[in-house]
């Protein structure tokens, strides 16, 4: 079935170069060299036309999953006392940094897409108020929910045992992390330290995938095996097209943005996932201040579109059918405190 219900043609380059720019390996802070970067830079030359499974325009705002208002869920939010920012409006914090998660649309540079706007959308529905999003920079959400200038967040926030000191938490979907290789690439699965041992892995410096990585190195080379080398660019572009040109051989990042960017090129595939706080289990929460009262009602809404199959839809609009949880938890345990 398809992603969406509009198709659009599309150059790979274009919709490669726009993939890289609205996603990302996700805090790459080494340096990537003049050298290397125009050692990349002729993958992006001489492609050719293929099809893009999504609709990045406007339009597909148009065709969001809806629902109509949770009975539950109403009554649940009026017995709470919880009274909205904006009356009959939900607010909520979403930030347009990274596809498929959320980010503006190509044709007006305004619409929120991806599947938080999806999701809180349909949250909104639930709890029979009207969808209000404003675009906010990641950093600033925590200030902002505790201040009280947004309802909710729905930006990716990650449910950890010291976030739960301030905020409750309605979780959403599993933290998911992915290896992705070139499409013609020989390497069909990597799940286990051995998989990588002498490749050269692309890898955001100081994020988590990068600690399971060295993790994985060490331990290769603690079993006499080659252990492999990380690679660092700080220019998302640059290291995915050191992956099709053959320079690496594999990128190490957020599944959704892996995901998102091998349907959208097609230059790339996913051949292994684990869970992003790898040993633990890590999940994504809708984000509330906390004990104001709203995050019962929003798991309400949340498990009733687990149950009749409408999540399942907002997930497959984006390919995200493997980020799936079967139950919205409250505040579940979280990682670790550092």
């Amino acid at each position: 079935m398809p992603l969406t219900p509009t198709t659009r043609r599309a150059g790979i380059g274009l919709a490669l170069l726009t993939a890289v720019a609205l996603s990302g390996l996700t805090a790459c802070s080494a340096v990537v060299t003049d050298e290397d970067s125009a050692a990349a830079a002729p993958a992006s030359s001489g492609t050719t036309a293929g099809e893009s499974p999504f609709d990045l325009t406007s339009a597909n705002a148009d065709d969001r999953p809806r629902i109509d208002p949770v009975p539950e869920a109403v009554e649940a939010l009026e017995a709470s006392g919880f009274e909205p920012i904006q009356d009959g409006k939900l607010t909520v914090a979403v930030s347009a940094y990274e596809a498929p998660l959320g980010f503006l649309a190509e044709d007006d540079n305004a619409t929120l897409l991806g599947i938080e706007p999806d999701i809180a959308s349909l949250v909104a529905d639930g709890l029979g108020l009207e969808f209000a999003p404003e675009n906010v920079a990641w950093a600033d959400w925590p200030l902002g929910v505790e201040s009280g200038k947004y309802d909710v967040v729905v930006s990716n926030v990650t449910v950890t045992e010291e976030r739960k000191d301030l905020f409750d938490f309605a979780t959403h979907r599993n933290d998911v992390l992915a290896f992705s290789v070139a499409a013609d690439s020989d390497i069909e699965s990597i799940t286990k330290a051995e998989d990588v041992a002498g490749l050269k892995v692309v890898v955001g410096s100081g994020t988590n995938q990068e600690k399971i990585l060295l993790d994985w190195f060490a331990e290769n080379e603690a079993n006499g095996l080659e252990p492999g080398e990380p690679v660092y660019y700080d220019d998302n572009a640059a290291g995915q097209l050191a992956l099709v040109s053959g320079r690496v051989d594999a990128i190490f990042g957020p599944n959704p943005t892996a995901a998102y960017v091998a349907a959208v090129s097609g230059e790339s595939k996913v051949v292994g996932t684990l869970n992003g706080g790898y040993p633990e289990n890590a999940q994504i929460g809708v984000t509330t201040a906390k004990g104001n009262g709203l995050i019962d009602p929003v798991a309400i809404v949340l498990n009733s579109i687990i149950e009749d199959g409408t999540y399942a839809e907002a997930l497959a609009r984006w390919d995200l059918e493997d980020e799936a949880v079967e139950e919205s938890l409250v505040n579940p345990p979280g990682l670790p405190r550092p």
